[in-house]
This record gives C-alpha cells, structure tokens and sequence, in this order.
C-alpha cells in the first residue's frame, strides 16, 4: 500500500477511535472497573448485540442540566421560621417596606397590621418621624437658599398628610385596613376639619420666611378648592404663591403623571424646585424632579 494511502487509513482509524471513546458522564461500567476490559471483549465476542447495545449507551450525550426549584420540604421550613416571627415585627418590616416602596401596589393594610399601624400613626414613632423629616427639610432649605436670590426658588408641598392630617377620617376607616371610598372621604374633606402637622406647620413657615416660593400641589379636586383654603386658612398656612387641585382633565391621570406635569407648568413659568414634600411617592417621583425630595411617612394607604 502506498505511504500516502496508509497515512489517510491511519488518520481514519484515529478519528473513529475519538468518536468512540465514552464521554466521562456516560462512560460505561468497564471504565470505572480495571478488570473490566479483558471481561468485556470476551463478552462482547459471545453476545454482539449486548455490546452494540453498550456502545449505543457510550454514545449517549449527558442529560441536560436541571434547575431543580426549592423542595415542598424547604419551602414549609421557610413558612415554619416565618410562624417564629411575631406579629408585629412582620407588620414592622411591613411598613418599612411600604415607605421604601418596595412593595407592589398595594389596597389596603393588610388585616393582621391594622392595630400595629394604628399604635404606629397614634403614637409617639409616628410624632418623631415627621419632627425628624421637618428638622432635615430646614436644615435643607437653610444650605440651598444662597443657589439662587432672584425670588425663583420654589417649594411644592403636598396637602393630605402632608400639611393636613386626616386621622380622624381613618380612626373610623381602620386606619388604612378598609378599602379606601372616594365619596367617604369627600364627605369628609368637605367637613374641613383635617388638622395641621405641627411640624409641617413650622416648616412651612420657615421655608417661606427663607424667601422660597411655596405651591401647594395635591390630589383633591378643584371642586373642593373653597373649603380647601378654608381648612388651611383655620390651621395657620397662608400666603402660598399657588393651590393647585385636579381640574376634570387630570382625574383620569396617575398622581405621578399629574403632579409631574404641574410641576413642568412651574419650571415653563421660570421656578426652580429646591424642595418637595409629600407623604407619597408618586408626590415626589416622575419628571421636573425636585434637587431634593422629603418623605414623610404614611403606611395607611398608598396612591400611583
């Protein structure tokens, strides 16, 4: 035979050799046994279809890999170490991540939370967070002042829960566990009986007396415009640049979209927003953003 024809049968014997050789997730028995080999070619020579079967299996790609999911054993462990925690640091870790929004949209507190929040907004943490959120609002509004002498820097506040408080309205209402009703609480807004925060008052009249420009930016209804200056009026908030409510084209918009909008208007008219306090994120997210924004707590109810 010529060299180069021997080379070409060589090279062919070779690849076929390749080809053949188990892959290690499939390696036959006689592999994993150093006496296996010698046994093997005996049987093979007594039973060929036993090894054609065999080599069959060689040939076999691994299975793919599985992503296996918690077991149902693991996944009640996890329900059982949830059960050791008591109530209310679950409803405590509930509300922390209600005011982070970190939580999907939610309706309502949830039922087993109702008297923590209610201890919560009655109490005394309640009184402290919002004295804290003021106090840092202040010290905010005093650093930024000099950004800007031309009478253009604006404050926007929000109004419910902001300035106003309505607890009387949700001590009747389970605190935030019943479903909100729109028409319940315009009864209520139009009592004109929700009270100031004392230290949004203090803010407010700090923030103005610093020079800034103050727009009350909120959620009511134009149609409630009269007993809404009246309410703020009685409480101690006056001479702010502008009251701006939902007029019938907004009602239909997100909170988020809607004030963002308002707050574009402000910026057309030459305002820069140094500061925005509201009690939701949808008061403070979305476009024409403020340089710096102030959450004030409020776990009863949410709004996009």
């Amino acid at each position: 035979m010529a060299r180069g024809g021997l080379a070409h049968l060589l090279a062919t014997l070779l690849l076929f050799l390749l080809l053949a050789t188990p892959l290690a997730v499939g390696a036959s028995e006689a592999e994993a046994d150093p006496a296996a080999p010698a046994q093997g070619v005996s049987e093979a020579a007594a039973a060929p279809d036993a090894d054609a079967e065999q080599q069959q299996q060689q040939h076999l790609l691994p299975r793919p890999l599985v992503i296996e999911l918690p077991s149902a054993r693991a996944a009640e462990e996890h329900d059982a170490d949830a059960d050791d925690v008591p109530p209310d640091v679950r409803c405590a870790s509930w509300r922390l991540a209600a005011e982070a929004n970190n939580l999907a949209p939610w309706k309502a507190v949830p039922a087993e939370c109702a008297q923590h929040v209610r201890d919560y907004v009655t109490g005394a943490a309640y009184r402290s967070d919002l004295e804290l959120v003021a106090r840092e609002s202040a010290a905010y509004a005093r650093a930024a002042l000099p950004l800007g002498d031309d009478g253009r820097d604006a404050w926007v506040f929000d109004v419910d829960e902001t300035l106003l408080s309505n607890l009387p309205y949700y001590a009747e209402h389970g605190y935030g566990a019943e479903l909100f009703d729109h028409h319940k609480f315009d009864e209520w807004v139009e009592r004109g009986e929700a009270a100031a925060i004392p230290s949004s008052l203090r803010l407010y009249n700090e923030v103005r007396e610093l020079g800034f420009k103050t727009f009350l930016l909120t959620g009511r209804s134009e149609g409630h415009r009269g007993v809404t200056v009246e309410n703020l009026n009685k409480q101690g908030f006056h001479d702010w640049e502008k009251l701006i409510l939902r007029a019938a084209g907004d009602r239909k918009k997100t909170a988020t979209v809607y004030k963002s909008e308002k707050r574009k208007e402000m910026e057309e008219e030459g305002c820069r927003i140094l500061g925005n306090s509201g009690d939701q994120w949808s008061d403070l997210l979305g476009s024409s953003m403020s340089a710096r924004s102030f959450k004030l707590p409020n776990p009863m109810y949410y709004i996009p």
